[in-house]
């Protein structure tokens, strides 16, 4: 096949995509599901009406299904609705059954306990990093999170890591505007962003101060499981336990869990 014919298919592809229409039944309880998922607490019937546009008698009839299946769960009134014990399952099977995630879990333990440390893999979502697996340190005072957390990329070091693996201008697509703060430390410029993307590629490692959380430092490094990379592995420290010896031995950690994954990968890395 010439690369005439592949480019062609590939644009017959994207065209398709333009042009399909999601079945609005399914399009709608996927974005429950969502709402529902990026929420702390309970939501009732009206929020989620009107955070979706979606008419309360149809909203109605999707959420007591949903809570029938076990995707949904809802207060003794039936008016406030959460997130069900099937997406928890679903969730853990994805994790479970993902190849990234069992060839590096021990690299994470290793980098753990190498550097006394929290580790994380996470994956970019988006304009998002999810984490999917992690090293718990052993220090009482360390970074907490949880599997299947969204944070976003720009103020994470794991993010930042896959955002320099694209170009400025898919970066600038990529993220929303204005960039969200989390923290005073936060970047929310985007050149100034682009600017820091652009050292995370001239030395491989990517950090945030006190960005994302107040209090923790993390470096990260990309994993060449796709082109472009798609995920990274990080490591989280309380700013009180950081010095430029322990960057240093932390920085060097990383580099080599890297080369060592690109290595294993080899030829075997997807495109």
């Amino acid at each position: 096949m010439g690369v005439g014919d592949v480019n062609a298919q590939l644009y017959d592809r994207a065209v398709t995509e333009r042009q399909f229409q999601p079945v609005k039944s399914a399009d709608r309880t996927l974005e429950i599901l969502e709402v529902l998922a990026d929420s702390t607490e309970r939501l009732s019937l009206a929020h989620l009406a009107r955070a979706l546009s979606i008419p309360k008698s149809s909203l109605h009839g999707i959420l007591r299904t949903m809570v029938q299946r076990g995707w949904a769960e809802t207060d003794p009134s039936g008016t406030y609705f959460g997130l069900g014990v099937r997406a928890l399952l679903v969730g853990a099977s994805y994790v479970d059954r993902d190849d990234v995630v069992s060839r590096t879990q021990p690299l994470l333990d290793r980098l753990g306990a190498e550097t006394g440390e929290t580790t994380h893999l996470g994956r970019l979502d988006g304009s998002d990093v999810v984490y999917l697996a992690k090293h718990e340190s052993p220090h009482p005072l360390r970074m907490f999170s949880a599997i299947g957390r969204r944070v976003p990329a720009h103020s994470t070091a794991l993010g930042k890591s896959l955002l320099a693996e694209r170009s400025d201008a898919a970066v600038a697509d990529l993220l929303p505007r204005p960039l969200p703060r989390l923290t005073a430390n936060t970047v929310t410029d985007l050149e100034t962003l682009l600017g820091e993307l652009a050292r995370v590629r001239a030395t491989g490692h990517a950090a945030d101060r006190e960005e994302s959380s107040d209090g923790i430092c993390c470096f990260a490094v990309a994993l060449p499981t796709t082109r472009p990379a798609v995920d990274a592995l990080s490591v989280s420290i309380p700013a009180f336990r950081l010095d430029d010896e322990v960057e240093r031995r932390v920085v060097d950690a990383l580099t080599r869990v890297r080369d060592q994954f690109r290595r294993s990968a080899g030829a075997a890395v997807p495109t």
